[in-house]
């Protein structure tokens, strides 16, 4: 009754020219015609009951004829003259056209009853799951305040320009991406990143639009035009990924220009062949005919893929993961590996201070306080480490009076009078030898694939005689620290999992392989490629998908872009912003939680399932009622009740199975827990 085509899209009948008024709405006219169809019925049968005039009857009929039937003409018509293709709808209307002819209107006006009735209720099923993505739009603020030279002013938030200073107040929704240059505050990015607790914002953090304010106020420099910002690019891509069709709909949708050519030609000879050969009575077998048009019509069937899988993709897109088309989302589910970039993906992606080592008689607070103090005029991500660390600490910071960077070696400068040298170990021994005592933790920590570096302080070693150099002996090792990327606290439990349903697991790493054997072992992968450039990660991959098949890898989409691409399914972690992340993945995870993974190859079998639910379901409910009309005189108005009953099922069932699946899942998960 619906063909694959109008499932996938939103239906808005392009009605010809003539025919085509503002208010002839398909949305607004369709429930109406239902109800005007369905009450000329009543009316029919009550008048019979009466003794009314016939030609009251036949008006009757005629309106009912005319609401049940003139969408689905128009929309058969169209698609036969643009696509020069036969859909279901035909078949429909054939056989209620075919009934009125033998005098059977009323069996007929009842198929062009369940016909839109059961249009108007895929409709809405399918809208649910739409309107699971529209409903991102009330998101956006209608207004926003900005701040223009020394005067603020509002402004709708499409009219906001790059470069704006936009003025965010408590409870309000932030209308653009940006940067906070004033204000401290908590924000809820739960609509894009899935994140479910507040996340702390200052000067210099990016905010992104729809993303709610909490408490304090906010300053944020637009980044973005409206139309070009993160919400605004989800919700493109989201109804783009409606759209595109999965292989199995793609098939069904050719499958059913054909059977309808099948079933119009074997339909043709069952109306001329038993009446010239077997003496069948011509009305009788008329009608059985147009029984058997209808009950044939594979309705059911062709919806019940992309109905399935549009109900899947708002339900992934509710959770924080985008398939970009139904095509991947039905690949995710036969992927045999997954391939994990590190840096980023298995690690947070910045370095933490993991160990710190003071020399002799020192504490290491003393010597953290005066790394971060050198640090603290540096840009570098380590040094950013070491500083985030000593506040943790509240360790306070001594004024640096000199500054020299010595590129890639270190830094001389000079603190409380004092000079400070802090670099990288081969820089530093060739200054000072450092003691045995550090030279074994130095060993023991790179051999933990971590970074060290050292600091050595200007009479350091006066009065200290805590070594085998003694006392004056010109030693001046502080102490050695220690920064490594840290492990996501989720990665070994996401592997473990991975493993359990059967998959194959990999990292591939561009660093050395001290560091990428020890992430390895901590989450337990133990197929490691290292010391990988971008087009090595691709012969990579090419190797992994010749021994175990289909592979998702999963990365930042910049330097992985490459093997993003040859990949069976590129999965782009921690998205959010990332307009490289967004336009290179065929799926892209918008918060930062690595088992979002494994809920969508959950959520891809699922759609699997269902799929193949509703195509046996429907291919069971034909094959019955095809025997019926052959072999027992099935009525026309209970062949139109299987039919239409069955599709609305199959579009019922995807509806519960797909669209509320995350909510089961959380409920599930929340029972276990009590």
């Amino acid at each position: 009754m619906v063909s694959t085509t109008q499932a996938q899209t939103p239906q808005k009948t392009n009605l010809p020219n003539f025919i085509n008024p503002k208010w002839l709405d398909h949305d607004w006219l369709e429930p109406r015609f239902v109800v005007i169809t369905g009450l000329m019925l009543v009316a029919s049968f009550i008048g019979g009951q009466m003794g009314i005039p016939e030609w009251l009857d036949g008006l009757f009929g005629l309106i009912a004829y005319i609401t049940g039937g003139t969408l689905g003409t128009i929309h058969a018509v169209e698609h036969l003259i643009k696509h020069h293709k036969l859909d279901v709808d035909m078949l429909m209307i054939l056989a209620a056209f075919g009934a009125a002819i033998i005098g059977e209107w009323h069996e007929g006006a009842v198929l062009l009853f369940l016909f839109t009735l059961s249009h108007a209720l895929q409709e809405y099923a399918i809208g649910r799951s739409r309107n699971a993505i529209k409903s991102l739009f009330k998101l956006y603020p209608e207004t926003a305040t900005i701040k223009r030279g020394d005067q603020t002013v509002v402004v709708k938030f499409n009219e906001i320009a790059v470069g704006d200073i936009v003025l965010i107040a408590p409870g309000e929704r932030i209308p653009v991406d940006g940067v906070v240059v004033g204000g401290r505050s908590a924000v809820d990015q739960a609509p894009i990143t899935g994140e479910s607790m507040p996340v702390e914002k200052e000067v210099g953090h990016t905010v992104f639009a729809g993303t709610l304010n909490k408490q304090g106020m906010l300053d944020v420099q637009a980044t973005h035009p409206a139309g070009q910002n993160t919400l605004a690019r989800i919700i493109k891509m989201v109804e783009e990924a409606q759209d595109a069709k999965a292989p199995t709909a793609a098939f069904l949708e050719k499958f059913e220009e054909k059977y309808a050519l099948f079933i119009i030609a074997s339909v043709a000879l069952f109306i001329i062949i038993p009446p010239l050969l077997f003496n069948v009575p011509f009305t009788e077998n008329f009608y059985r005919a147009m029984v058997l048009m209808t009950v044939a019509s594979p309705c059911a069937l062709v919806i019940s893929v992309p109905a399935s899988f549009i109900s899947a993709i708002a339900s992934g897109a509710r959770a924080g993961i985008l398939f970009k088309g139904g095509a991947y989302l039905e690949q995710m589910a036969v992927i045999k590996a997954v391939a994990f970039d590190k840096t980023g993906t298995l690690t947070a992606g910045k370095p933490d201070v993991t160990d710190v080592h003071s020399c002799c008689s020192l504490v290491d607070d003393e010597l953290l306080a005066v790394a971060a103090s050198v640090e603290s005029r540096s840009e570098h991500p380590l040094a950013k480490a070491i500083v985030i660390e000593a506040k943790r600490r509240n360790l306070t910071l001594e004024i640096v009076q000199e500054f020299e960077a010595i590129a890639g070696q270190g830094i001389v400068s000079k603190v409380d009078g004092k000079q400070v040298k802090l670099g990288n170990i081969a820089y530093l021994t060739k200054i000072a030898p450092m003691p045995p005592h550090l030279a074994e933790y130095h060993a023991s920590l790179e051999a933990d694939g971590k970074t060290v570096i050292g600091v050595v302080r200007e009479g350091q070693c006066e009065g200290c005689g805590g070594c085998e150099f003694g006392q004056n002996s010109g030693c001046d090792w502080m102490g050695i620290i220690a920064l490594a990327d840290q492990l996501r606290p989720e990665s070994k439990a996401v592997v473990a999992d991975l493993r359990a349903k059967g998959i194959e697991v990999a990292m591939f790493t561009g660093d050395n392989e001290q560091v990428a054997n020890s992430i390895a072992k901590q989450v337990g992968i133990t197929r490691v490629h290292a010391g990988l450039m971008p087009e090595d990660k691709v012969t990579a991959l090419k190797q992994l998908q010749s021994e175990v098949g289909a592979v998702a890898m999963v990365g930042d989409g910049v330097n992985d872009a490459p093997a993003l691409a040859l990949a069976e399914i590129g999965i782009a972690m921690g998205a959010a912003g990332t307009d490289v992340a967004l336009e290179t993945a065929d799926i892209v995870l918008m918060g930062d939680k690595l088992e979002l993974i494994a809920q969508a190859i959950t959520l891809s079998k699922k759609a699997r399932q269902v799929v193949w639910q509703n195509i046996i379901f429907s291919l069971g409910v034909i094959v019955m009622l095809v025997l019926g009309a052959l072999f027992i005189s099935l009525p026309l108005p209970l062949g139109v009740l299987g039919h239409e009953g069955s599709t609305v099922i199959v579009v019922l069932n995807g509806l519960i199975s797909l669209l509320l699946y995350p909510e089961y899942v959380r409920w599930r998960k929340s029972r276990a827990t009590v």
